[in-house]
């Protein structure tokens, strides 16, 4: 009897056990589409906006690769026709070679330097989400976010 009472109460466990993993890898699924949204929606929000400062009052001083990329991928964007799908990704393209460029030419330092990843790091995570996207909406609204980016980029660097 001691048995049957003892496997009972292994299979009711067991039983219980399984139904509360269930019961979590639905909640990590339910979590893991929470962020993929909320990350989407950081791809093109400008939360940096509230990050980065000035220099006591004053821009901050960019090394001449720096603003010429800005310039130039800010050209890139107004110029840029888009209405397709492949349209968005050729844009992403441009942008991503331009913004390589600006990286590997970075002699900042210091402040000024942390102030710069400070708009460099949002601008990416747009442009990349650029190059993934899969509908012409999607496309216009994270354009104008970086477009939005690139103009900030003025308020604070010279």
């Amino acid at each position: 009897m001691k048995k049957i009472s003892l496997i009972l109460a292994f299979l009711s466990l067991a039983v219980i056990g399984c139904n509360n993993k269930n019961e979590a890898e639905t909640a990590n699924k339910n979590t893991e589409v929470e962020l993929g949204v909320d990350k989407k929606n950081n791809q093109i929000n400008n939360n940096w906006l509230s990050e980065i400062q000035l220099d006591n009052g004053s821009k901050w001083i960019a090394n001449a690769e720096t603003t010429d990329g800005v310039v130039q991928m800010l050209s890139i964007v107004k110029s840029t026709k888009t209405t397709t799908v492949a349209d968005f990704h050729d844009l992403a393209a441009q942008l991503n070679d331009v913004k390589n460029y600006i990286v590997k030419e970075c002699t900042m330092k210091g402040p000024s330097h942390d102030n710069l990843h400070i708009f460099l790091y949002p601008l990416i995570e747009k442009i990349n989400a650029l190059g993934a996207i899969s509908a012409v909406d999607e496309g216009t609204k994270i354009k104008r976010a970086i477009q939005e980016n690139l103009t900030a980029y003025y308020n604070y660097f010279e």
